[in-house]
């Protein structure tokens, strides 16, 4: 992959903690397969017996501002079906398991948009749905981006954007970006792309 980056200081620590407060009574697979959904009945540390439905942790998932040499960034409009709608988003897509996180961010990268990176800039990655899913999510700013031909999935649907930076901040300030996590890494990319004079 061209343009190797380093992990981010914090993805080491997007691991489970020490003692673990909670204990686990019981646990049933409620869902198999490629999102698996468990149901444990735990004590908490105040002695309470709940009931809790969860993803697992184990799944992770990449996300990437593309930015190209001409200091342009490209974003996606791609439909989701759960909801009938198409929205913006980063570039984005899991991580196979055993795969390299920057392996999987080029990836990506050349499916959706067909894209390679020059640079790549780690960002801080962070949880999306922590009350309910133990799933993963790492941010790039990938720099110097030339852009070929896409390779989507067949149940994918996506348009290939080529905006302004400054654009593109706009629509975040404005709200017209209403993925989350394509906003937090909009958001974690400002600073690298303002400390290069990009923004």
């Amino acid at each position: 992959m061209a343009g190797e980056a380093q992990e981010h200081p914090n993805w080491a620590g997007l691991v489970p903690g020490g003692v673990q407060p909670w204990k686990t009574l019981s646990s049933r697979v409620l869902v198999d397969g490629f999102r698996v959904v468990l149901e444990d009945r735990v004590q908490t540390s105040s002695g309470a017996e709940v009931v809790y439905q969860y993803r697992p942790r184990g799944p992770r998932a990449m996300f990437v501002l593309p930015v190209t040499a001409e200091g342009e960034a490209v974003l996606i409009r791609q439909y989701r079906y759960p909801l009938q709608a198409t929205i913006w988003e980063v570039v984005a897509g899991g991580v196979e398991p055993g795969e390299n996180l920057l392996a999987a961010a080029a990836r990506e990268l050349a499916e959706e948009v067909g894209g390679t990176a020059a640079e790549w800039v780690p960002l801080p990655g962070f949880y999306p749905q922590p009350s309910i899913s133990g799933v993963v999510f790492y941010p790039l700013l990938a720099l110097g981006v030339t852009l070929g031909t896409a390779a989507p999935e067949d149940g994918e649907v996506i348009e290939r954007a080529v905006l302004p930076l400054a654009e593109v901040y706009r629509m975040l300030e404005a709200g017209e970006i209403q993925d989350g996590p394509s906003s937090l890494t909009l958001w974690h990319a400002r600073r690298p792309l303002q400390e290069r004079g990009l923004l």
